[in-house]
């Protein structure tokens, strides 16, 4: 019987949807758009949440999410009675030693075939996603698979 393990790591990635968008930064929030030569993607950092709390593996593997050379991380708030997703300045480090997870920095991230999803803990059900139409914001979303996109091709970098 196969079990999934927890691992402690710290990568870097490239991240694209199935229309071939990446993530950019636009001021204070991460939008979608086509890749092309003039755009310069973000890279995320992904790091393993060591507190035990929070490992379940039939949920998915805790992380961390950064943007790669931005004290920027990726947390969940809740606005005017909607799930959220931020950035809040912050080191990823910091975030990752704390004794205790920081429950708002946290997802779930599970590989589906080829592809990713990114589970929000603070609000189970609620993924990353991104719109269908481009230079949008990325957003929390509980539906899956209908106007937003909440698989995401994650390329390692060196």
């Amino acid at each position: 019987m196969a079990t999934s393990q927890a691992v402690d790591y710290f990568r870097i990635f490239d991240v694209h949807d199935s229309l071939q968008r990446v993530w950019v930064l636009n001021g204070n929030s991460l939008i979608t758009t086509p890749f092309n030569n003039e755009v310069s993607p973000v890279s995320l950092a992904l790091m393993t949440c060591t507190d035990k709390e929070f490992h379940h593996a039939e949920k998915g593997n805790p992380v961390y999410l950064g943007i790669k050379n931005n004290h920027l991380c990726l947390f969940c708030e809740e606005i005017q009675g909607q799930p959220t997703l931020q950035l809040k300045e912050k080191k990823i480090m910091d975030v990752h030693n704390e004794k205790k997870g920081q429950k708002p920095f946290l997802f779930f991230h599970n590989k589906e075939g080829s592809t990713s999803t990114f589970q929000s803990i603070c609000y189970p059900d609620w993924f990353i996603a991104t719109s269908k139409l481009k230079g949008q914001p990325l957003i929390l979303t509980k539906e899956r698979g209908k106007n937003y996109i909440t698989n995401f091709y994650l390329e390692p970098k060196n």
